[in-house]
């Protein structure tokens, strides 16, 4: 497939020079880009993409960060979001807007027990509303005493101060404190890394959160923020009988409970939404990243009637109401845009296709696991999962950092992207991250796995 003219017509040398002079990339080093040309993705089309030089991809990690999960070159969401924009671009969510209450409705419509949505522009924002709105209850309702949010090792909730405070990745938050006080870590769930592992080990990794709660003191803590299967910290399906317990003992304690579905939502995991697995219920559910596959910015912080009550209890306090704003929460093209990516999901049954690939891709790399010492650990649920590579598995230590990343250089190189978990953990940035978009077909998912196993055959021997 070629490049369409517009896009050819374009000098690629005068982009490239324009790029490497101006644009400073995410998560890049970019000495590398004295001596060599970044990479520019200039077209997407189903789970293809194209650089400015014409190589052709089949991404397996969703637009590199696990968004696009309706896949690239959606006309109909391209429509639903220019036909938004000539009606109304944007006005504050201080009032509402036709998109925002219909998806509002239609996303409640799969969350039972959930009514309120807040929307916003990306992940750490939705996060960051999450903890204001913990604080503002413990300020109006307990005295100000149950301030502290708990946060998981392994786990990753965003890049704004906030967030950074509650991550579980030593190396995202290096350098940038002093963090934020009174966010408390709590262990992290990997069996695969524990001295303990076995049939309990999913209810001794609950018990080791009530732990905390009982050092820390359970009338100071107001929330628990968890990914239901952790991402970029390894891609980390809980054990059996963890989220149940975790669930125990909050309610037990009085604390909320606050899902980050930023990565595992809208069908990545197989189900409409990650802790839907496990029969938790949230006070908060976060989202963002698959809420419009990329084609606008949104977020949703999603909570409970009782939650919203709590901010409605005294109408004549001034200070009662959440008093919060997110700027581009009021732009009018990011409901238009899930509404629309909602509808595909639903009507090309995408979450079916998601469980069905995901085994295909489970099963697949479990059989590259029997063929590749250096496969320690094969672990994900629907089309997101994990490959932990090791230099031992007899001792699980893990592969060096350079080996891993020269097996995601070697699959790029054979014309297919996947990650690893990047900057995270010092020591463990061992694990491969797929997430093919939802649409992905059994081909696909061959060609994916097969191209990591020659990687790994080319890498490791």
């Amino acid at each position: 497939m070629q490049l369409n003219s517009a896009l050819a017509s374009n000098d690629p040398q005068a982009i490239i020079d324009a790029d490497r002079a101006h644009v400073w990339h995410h998560l890049i080093q970019h000495k590398a880009f004295e001596t060599a040309a970044p990479r520019i993705i200039v077209e997407g089309k189903g789970m293809r993409v194209w650089d400015i030089a014409g190589q052709e991809y089949l991404d397996a990690v969703s637009g590199g960060v696990w968004t696009v999960n309706v896949g690239y070159g959606r006309t109909s969401i391209a429509d639903a979001v220019r036909d938004q924009l000539v009606r109304l671009n944007y006005f504050a969510n201080t009032a509402g807007s036709i998109p925002g209450a219909l998806f509002a409705e239609k996303l409640i419509s799969r969350m039972p027990g959930l009514s309120r949505v807040y929307f916003s522009n990306s992940g750490s924002e939705a996060n960051e509303k999450v903890f204001k709105m913990v604080r503002q209850v413990a300020h109006r309702h307990h005295g100000g005493r149950k301030s502290k949010i708990l946060y998981r090792e392994r786990d990753y909730h965003g890049t704004t101060f906030g967030a950074l405070s509650a991550s579980g990745q030593n190396e995202r938050t290096a350098q940038y404190g002093p963090l934020l006080s009174g966010f408390v870590a709590v262990p992290h769930a990997l069996e695969y890394r524990s001295e303990q592992r076995g049939a309990r080990y999913g209810e001794a990794a609950a018990d080791a959160i009530e732990e905390v709660i009982l050092r820390e003191g359970p009338d100071t803590i107001g929330a628990i923020c968890l990914e239901p299967i952790t991402a970029g910290g390894g891609v980390i399906v809980p054990p059996d009988g963890y989220w149940q317990r975790v669930e125990d003992i909050c309610r037990r304690h009085d604390i909320l409970i606050h899902i980050d579905e930023v990565v595992c939502g809208l069908g990545r995991t197989g189900a409409w939404f990650g802790y839907q697995h496990y029969g938790v219920r949230p006070d908060f559910v976060t989202m963002a990243k698959g809420v419009a596959s990329g084609y606008a910015a949104i977020s949703c912080t999603v909570t409970t009637e009782a939650v919203f009550d709590l901010f409605k209890d005294a109408p004549d306090d001034p200070l009662s109401h959440f008093r919060d704003i997110s700027t581009f929460g009021g732009c009018a093209s990011g409901p238009a845009a899930a509404l629309e990516n909602l509808r595909i999901i639903e009507e090309e049954a995408l979450v079916e296709n998601s469980a069905l690939q995901g085994g295909r891709l489970i099963a697949n790399l479990g059989a590259l696991q029997d063929k590749h010492p250096a496969i320690g650990d094969v672990r994900g649920k629907g089309l997101f999962a994990g490959v932990e590579l090791v230099a031992d598995r007899q001792s699980r230590e893990p592969a060096a950092e350079k080996q891993v990343q020269a097996v995601v250089a070697e699959c790029g190189t054979q014309g297919v992207i996947i990650g690893s978990t990047n900057r995270s953990i010092t020591g463990f940035n061992n694990t491969l991250c797929l997430a093919p978009a939802l649409i992905a077909t059994p081909d696909d998912i061959d060609t994916i796995t097969d191209t990591i196993g020659r990687a790994i055959e080319r890498v490791f021997g």
